[in-house]
């Protein structure tokens, strides 16, 4: 709910210092909390940085004019009343202010209870909106609180969600840990949905899929002719998730200078477009992710300390679905439903008993995503209502017919579960980089590939 006793913000901009002086004195003494801008171009400087209640801009003004302060305001707040003021009114310079959004357009020289009428009106329209988008924001949040949270109930994952929802309120900035496809975004956009940034943008980048040079230009945008192919202005994803919450997946994987840049955002507030000089203040919240010890990654020099400090304020962990198999029946169920519901054949699929017991046999190195993939294609082969262990992809078939440790009788390790083992303690060892762990083994990256699928790892 808005606050009866606040006093309206007001900033007033013009390019004349007599005007500011005359409008400063008088909307104090009407009790109006006022700033000022000498010009356009110094609003603009000043509009992130105060988000006034309401703002009085003179139309004519050099290099940044009115209609230019009406546009970055919107831009920055949709809900902020703008009256333009001008001494050379016409019908049609007034319905263009109206147009662009402009919520009254008054001419000099102007009558001081006529400006005063009008910014108590705008005031009131403030309130109104302010009021009932915190109504909105309130139900939603209520909404969300009812929502149900990420499947599973081992008490490793749901301390991890606890954490998660404890922080979700705040505007920390979140690092989120744990093997790939073990749920790092679910958990990320979560933490966005129950958090007051909840209306505006959730947006993400993997930022070990695109080389440095395309990853900063995503990250931060760029100014035309900033490179070959530059031929416009372009927005970065931390603008352009303005007022909400952006996801750094795999934030591992970025260089040196990249992660330079990324310090600067988060000890700043600000990005640099590529090819630009002049800084540019962001809002967002921001919450990264890795599969990679990164603490590792800080002794072997790979990644900066300062911006581990910055990004760790809140670490979560997520544990691997081999650590917590009881769950692996509530996330097959979960899927078979979506899947349904998906397909929109009402009646989700079933598990015969024999493909539940392979489910929770495997070691799901792939994790969550793996267990998900898997079902959606046992679905598709799938004609009846019940999925056989026929369906399950073969490394998964395969593992439910070779006797449990247990049984086997011990014995002389053969050169294959030997070279299994090693593989995957050299996969685990270089944080699932393939590429890296093949260069450890001296083997090509496409034959550790293939004995990946062929051991049932993670392809």
């Amino acid at each position: 709910m808005t606050d009866p006793t606040r006093r309206p913000s007001v900033l007033v901009v013009d390019d004349e210092t007599g005007i500011l002086q005359t409008l400063e004195i008088l909307l104090r003494a009407e009790g109006f909390d006022v700033h000022t801008a000498h010009g356009g171009k110094a609003a603009l400087e000043r509009i992130p940085q105060l988000t006034p209640d309401i703002i009085i801009s003179d139309v004519r003004m050099p290099a940044v004019g009115g209609v230019e302060v009406l546009n970055a305001a919107r831009a920055h707040d949709a809900e902020v009343p703008v009256i333009l003021m001008t001494a050379q009114a016409t019908l049609q310079t007034a319905m263009q202010a109206v147009n662009a959004g402009a919520f009254y357009y008054i001419q000099k020289p102007f009558r001081n209870d006529e400006l005063l009428a009008i910014l108590k009106r705008a005031a009131e329209h403030r309130a109104l909106r302010l009021e009932n988008k915190s109504l909105k924001r309130e139900i939603k949040r209520r909404d969300r609180r009812s929502a149900p949270a990420p499947v599973g109930a081992h008490p490793a994952w749901i301390d991890a969600l606890s954490l998660a929802e404890a922080v979700a309120h705040t505007e920390s900035t979140v690092l989120i840990t744990g093997e790939s496809g073990t749920g790092k975004e679910v958990v990320a956009r979560y933490i966005h949905e129950l958090s007051m940034r909840a209306e505006s943008t959730f947006a993400s980048i993997n930022c070990g899929a695109l080389p440095e040079g395309l990853l900063e230009s995503e990250l931060f945008g760029h100014v035309k002719g900033a490179f070959t192919g530059a031929v416009k202005d372009k927005e970065g994803l931390f603008t352009a998730a303005a007022g909400g919450t952006f996801f750094l997946d795999e934030i591992g994987e970025t260089t040196p200078a990249t992660q330079v840049k990324l310090l600067r955002v988060l000890q700043h507030r600000e990005v640099i477009p590529v090819g630009a000089t002049d800084p540019v203040p962001i809002d967002t919240r921001i919450i990264a992710a890795t599969n990679r010890d990164l603490e590792e990654e800080m002794k072997r020099g790979a990644f900066r300390r300062d911006l581990f400090y910055r990004l760790n304020v809140i670490a979560i962990h997520l544990p691997p679905l081999r650590e917590r198999r009881e769950d692996i029946p509530l996330l097959a169920e979960a899927f078979l439903r979506r899947g349904a519901l998906t397909r929109g054949t009402g009646d989700s699929k079933a598990l015969s008993a024999e493909a539940s017991a392979a489910l929770l046999e495997y070691n799901w190195p792939g994790n969550v995503r793996e267990l998900e993939n898997a079902l959606e294609r046992a679905v598709i082969l799938t004609a009846g209502a019940t999925i056989q262990l026929a369906a399950l992809p073969e490394r998964i078939a395969e593992r439910r017919s070779e006797p449990l440790i247990a049984d086997r009788v011990a014995a002389t390790p053969t050169l294959e579960v030997i070279e299994r083992a090693y593989i995957q303690w050299v996969l685990q060892s270089e944080g699932g980089n393939k590429t890296r762990a093949a260069d450890v083994l001296g083997i090509d990256p496409s034959t550790l590939h293939r004995k990946l699928s062929r051991y049932g790892g993670e392809a």
